[in-house]
């Protein structure tokens, strides 16, 4: 059984009228729930995205049913696929403790834009169940992610150490205390007989906060000043 009117289907002012709502609609959830949490693509950004894609659909119908073009129908939308990857790379940014943020809202926009398009070449039913499916995955999801999934293990710590202590020492008792060392860099700026150097730790025990961790630090004996970077 077809819910969907035919015409609605087609190109005339009553389909084109529904897909910009839809578009709307659809991409303003989407962007309402990343813009509350202040994200870089926000509300307006995800309207744009998915109103242009549709409109993209839908110019791309209009030319092959009167202009009577009989080439691939799904070409300017390919563009729009490949083409949004700009957008979604300025939302990319790589903090100063090395950690990548930006991704989630870069896959979003690009999937904002394929729901765009099929907003705009009348496919209704995927559009409006695509846009439940991101509003959850990008909503109700992401304490999930950032509960279970997303909890770091990685810990970059500076420290400054007594120059009396042997370097050696200090690395045993971090391992003692269940770390393992990824990386050690040693700080040439040695100033009143302290020492400095840079440790990428990782955590063992993933329930222990970073804040716990740096405190199990500064309590090693010979050890001045600890802080994560």
């Amino acid at each position: 059984m077809n819910l969907i009117p035919d015409y609605l289907r087609e190109i005339c002012m009553q389909s084109i009228i529904l897909r910009f709502i839809l578009a709307v609609l659809g991409s303003g959830l989407i962007g309402l729930s990343r813009g509350k949490r202040h994200h870089a693509a926000g509300f307006r950004t995800h309207l744009l995205v998915c109103v242009g894609a549709a409109s993209v659909m839908m110019i791309n119908q209009y030319i092959c049913e009167f202009l009577d073009y009989n080439g691939d129908m799904g070409r300017m939308g390919a563009q729009v696929i490949s083409g949004i990857g700009f957008l979604g790379a300025g939302t990319i940014l790589v903090t100063g403790k090395k950690h990548i943020r930006g991704l989630t809202s870069a896959a979003g926009l690009w999937a904002s834009a394929c729901m765009g398009l099929a907003v705009g070449i009348g496919f209704y039913e995927a559009a409006v169940i695509m846009s439940i499916l991101l509003f959850i995955i990008l909503s109700c999801l992401e304490k999930l992610d950032e509960k279970y999934i997303k909890t770091s293990a990685d810990l970059t710590v500076y420290i400054e150490y007594d120059s009396k202590v042997l370097f050696s020492r200090i690395i045993r008792c971090i391992r003692d205390n269940g770390w393992h060392i990824n990386d050690i860099e040693q700080l040439n700026n040695s100033v009143d007989n302290v020492n400095s150097l840079i440790l990428v730790l990782e955590v063992q025990d993933r329930t222990m906060k970073h804040g716990e961790s740096l405190k199990h630090i500064s309590d090693i004996p010979g050890v001045l000043f600890v802080e994560e970077i």
